[in-house]
């Protein structure tokens, strides 16, 4: 099996995620997340909070919107991904079926007809049963639902978690007492009618967004800029990698002082994560790729086993969006800024929770040998594992079972704990490996004699003799 694969397969089976209503014939792109899923995308999130939001205000915006705000955003005229059809085999974006063939980024944005040309000219055919492909049309993304009782009123699912924030730019200004350059974060679902569905969990029809919008005066300084002038940029720029500091990034004028602020927290973030810097490249999208409103656009890649994937999103954004929203609802959503009126401009990074936790498991997901037997492991850095520590008596007779969850309930107050008490400890261990839990504590009969615990170590297989009164220090300095 592939990597991909095997990763499905070990996130079905350990409880991190599986294809959505499986009992039944569901929709391709949908997934549920399991117990460990769910506790692993929280520990994102939760260290994205810490690394990233610090001072803004988080909302939490409707998923459903009416039809005005994406007819002022352009969704519904211009949301739109090229599509072919195979009759045998279904439909394609015709985009991707060229990118295989030629090797080439090639830009949604094209006409259909230039589609046309590119699959004649390069003799793309379905990748399936190699049937001739039809003329390529242009699909709309926007999942639409009905409301009311009549079900009249037109309204969307939303396609990004963005326009919640501009639309309610206005109210959390007014009841913050907002000053620019001001932060709005949000965390939510978002939905997209996509035409092929893939790869588990990084395009689906319904996904996780962290993202960021940062409204600010274009006029003024970017204070904070200070903070991060020595920290290094993996900047990717017409398909050459070079990495500079981010104070040299500004000098020559390929970033401006915000972009190049978030730019390097994003980056470090990353590596909080434990994905090397090696691994990870800011990609500059070009004039035929980035989106209409775009003055710049970076996006964040990470190097996995399937390539370069797209975590990320960087844009500025201009006053684009305010303008849009101001002509469509008829409302002045200028703001007064050191006593000028002006409408904000909008800096934007959009992450996607799923994409990053695919990311996460596929570079921790690896296999090795332990006293010449082949193991499973996820090397998850300890501070985002589900679970930190794993309890195992080594019988469940003479009060080690009792003993051991006395040490969990204490060690269960301040971290996401295990107790295991079934199965041989080398299978225990193993089960803890698999889904990436740090260190396990085995209580034995010494453990009645002297209060010590054996404390494993995932990575090394080291173990270590620990006396319980110690364990909290000891695993507080391991863990976060």
């Amino acid at each position: 099996m592939s990597k991909l694969e095997d990763i499905k397969a070990m996130a079905k089976t350990r409880g991190f995620f599986w294809p959505s209503a499986e009992i039944y014939k569901s929709s391709a792109g949908l997934w549920s997340y399991g117990p460990l899923g769910v506790a692993l995308k929280q520990n994102l999130i939760s260290e994205w909070r810490k690394a990233i939001t610090g001072d803004m205000l988080e909302i939490d915006g409707s998923q459903i919107m009416p039809a005005a705000v994406f007819n002022s955003s352009g969704h519904l005229s211009s949301f739109q991904d090229p599509i072919t059809e195979c009759k045998k085999c279904g439909s394609f974006r015709a985009d991707k079926l060229i990118e295989k063939v030629t090797g080439k980024i090639i830009p949604e944005a094209l006409p259909a007809k230039e589609f046309d040309k590119l699959i004649t000219k390069h003799k793309v055919s379905c990748p399936n049963c190699k049937g001739k492909l039809s003329n390529v049309e242009m699909f709309n993304l926007m999942v639409k639902t009905g409301l009311g009782t009549s079900r009249s009123e037109e309204n969307y699912l939303r396609p990004e978690t963005c326009q919640s924030i501009f639309v309610d730019f206005p109210q959390v200004y007014r009841s913050m007492r907002g000053k620019l350059p001001l932060g709005i974060s949000q965390i939510g679902k978002a939905f997209r009618n996509e035409i092929s569905p893939r790869q588990s969990i990084l395009r689906t029809r319904e996904f996780n967004q962290a993202e960021i919008e940062v409204f600010f005066n274009p006029k003024s300084k970017f204070e904070k800029f200070s903070e991060v002038k020595k920290q290094k940029l993996p900047l990717m720029i017409k398909n050459k990698i070079n990495t500079i500091t981010v104070s040299d990034a500004v000098t020559k004028k390929i970033l401006v002082e915000i972009e190049a602020y978030y730019l390097a927290q994003y980056v470090k973030f990353f590596q909080s994560l434990s994905i090397p810097l090696k691994n990870i490249r800011l990609r500059q999208v070009g004039d035929d790729e980035k989106p209409f409103y775009a003055k710049s656009a970076w996006d964040l890649e990470v190097n996995t086993s399937l390539g370069w994937i797209e975590v990320c999103a960087h844009h500025n954004r201009g006053d684009h969006d305010l303008k849009s929203h101001s002509k469509g609802s008829g409302k002045d959503l200028s703001i007064i800024d050191v006593d000028k009126k002006v409408l904000p401009h909008v800096w934007e990074s959009s992450m996607g929770i799923d994409r990053l936790l695919f990311c996460i498991l596929d570079l921790s997901f690896v296999e090795d040998k332990v006293g010449g037997e082949k193991r499973s492991l996820l090397k998850f850095a300890p501070h985002i594992a589900p679970y930190k520590v794993a309890v195992f008596p080594l019988v469940k007779k003479d009060g080690l079972k009792e003993k051991s969850q006395e040490v969990f309930n204490t060690l269960s107050n301040l971290y996401p704990c295990f107790l295991d008490i079934s199965g041989s400890i080398g299978k225990r261990y193993r089960r803890q490996d698999e889904v990436g839990t740090p260190f396990c504590l085995t209580i034995d009969y010494d453990t009645m004699k002297d209060n010590t615990v054996t404390v494993r170590e995932r990575d090394s297989t080291k173990q270590s003799r620990i006396k319980i009164s110690e364990l909290v220090n000891y695993l507080c300095k391991k863990v976060m």
